[in-house]
């Protein structure tokens, strides 16, 4: 059977769902080459924010409330992450699995844990680049991800059934994607829910508990906004 390394969205899932032992942070790179699949407004061409500015526009615990506790980020394992049992996503790894991300120009990314459980968890991603790369790279991702309901995602020794299912997105911004993600492993079940806005030439995407996801992103993509 074959195995390659995993898209980093569902890496980045896994992670944050299960704290699997052994984690990597090497995720393959969304491949930027296949034309975008949402509807939206004509891509513009512009530069892509830094990083200083887009950590400007993330959430923190200010802005989620009480109870919010940011995480540390994780640190950095030489296992692979790999997937199994779905091509599409095996396409999409290989040769791309020396990123750290999707393959995009400027990144960010914080983490929080909701009163101290591990099980109720949000983060937030922030990418920048053209328009026209964003929505294709995370369209091509989304696409391969929700073309098998079914298959493993393993690091080390832990090997983790998914499944994965298109869930509605909200009508905001430009583009819009958002799917439901289940992991059992070692006896246990866990549902994350990762909803993916373009907003020009921003990617947001917020993952974790599907009751946080809800709560949360309107304020995530709203920070993004007022602090052009």
């Amino acid at each position: 059977m074959r195995r390659s390394t995993t898209t980093a969205l569902g890496l980045s899932a896994v992670c944050t769902v299960l704290a699997l032992t052994g984690c990597a942070s090497h995720d393959a790179s969304a491949d930027a080459s296949a034309p975008a699949h949402q509807g939206g407004s004509t891509p513009s061409v512009s530069a892509p924010l830094s990083p200083t500015q887009l950590n400007q526009r993330l959430l923190n615990e200010s802005d989620l409330g009480e109870g919010y506790t940011r995480k540390p980020e994780a640190a950095r394992h030489n296992d692979d992450v790999t997937v199994i049992g779905c091509p599409a996503l095996e396409k999409l790894g290989g040769d791309t699995a020396t990123g750290s991300g999707l393959d995009f120009a400027r990144k960010a990314k914080v983490s929080f844990a909701y009163s101290g459980s591990s099980s109720s968890e949000v983060s937030e991603e922030l990418y920048s680049d053209s328009a026209s790369k964003l929505s294709t790279g995370i369209g091509k991702v989304f696409d391969a991800m929700l073309s098998c309901p079914s298959y493993q995602v393993a690091s080390g020794s832990t090997v983790v059934d998914m499944g994965t299912e298109k869930s509605a997105a909200p009508d905001v911004g430009d583009e819009q994607w958002s799917q439901l993600l289940t992991f059992s492993a070692g006896g246990q079940r866990s549902v994350v829910k990762q909803t993916a806005i373009r907003s020009g030439d921003i990617l947001v995407v917020v993952s974790g508990s599907p009751g946080l996801v809800d709560a949360h992103l309107d304020k995530a993509l709203a920070k993004v906004r007022t602090a052009r």
